[in-house]
């Protein structure tokens, strides 16, 4: 599709689709999926008291099908060295960016952290734009938890954390940066999801 038509068709999905689309490198499609990411958990917080009783692999589906647009392809348990709970790939970009994503219900910040490790040592490859671990929150106080998962990957440097983790624009989330077997940096966006 040439440029032109291509940003016709996104003006009638709207500007984040725009933003999405012709993102031109990866820092440009990490800050145009964070709304898409943002978007996706708010249709899930807003209809918690639904959604609260179903497990992981159940959200996850839900907020794939949500996240999914017509240049925008979210699937569930594609393989990377594994079954990756969500892996986001844009359609007509070349070389493909791809992001993936793992996704546990909240069991304190260690089982977070193990999601962490799924990602970052057997789904990544290091080719990948910023991947993601969400924690679907079950249990009251999640500004208070996400804060203290920040301060313990802070102490505990998992997976050769490069520095210590940084604020992010999203409510209930913050970044982190890993040397990874690659050799290359790999961040990771660290998210929650209140259902409670």
């Amino acid at each position: 599709m040439h440029e032109s038509s291509l940003k016709k068709y996104a003006e009638l999905l709207g500007k984040e689709t725009i933003d999405l689309i012709t993102s031109k490198d990866d820092q440009e499609f990490d800050i145009a999926f964070d709304h898409w990411l943002v978007e996706g958990i708010k249709k899930l917080e807003s209809d918690k008291i639904k959604f609260r009783k179903l497990d992981e692999d159940t959200l996850s589906s839900i907020l794939a099908a949500a996240l999914t647009t017509p240049e925008l392809l979210v699937t569930r348990e594609q393989n990377s060295n594994g079954h990756v709970d969500l892996t986001a790939t844009l359609i007509r970009s070349s070389p493909k960016k791809v992001k993936l994503g793992e996704a546990k219900i909240w069991n304190g910040n260690k089982y977070h952290v193990k999601g962490l490790g799924q990602l970052l040592t057997r789904y990544t490859t290091g080719r990948e734009c910023r991947g993601f671990v969400i924690s679907y929150v079950k249990a009251k106080n999640i500004k208070d938890l996400f804060e203290s998962l920040r301060e313990y990957i802070d102490k505990e440097k998992p997976f050769d954390l490069d520095g210590i983790c940084k604020k992010h624009d999203i409510k209930w989330s913050f970044l982190s940066t890993h040397r990874h077997s690659s050799g290359e940096s790999v961040s990771v966006c660290h998210v929650g999801c209140n259902l409670f």
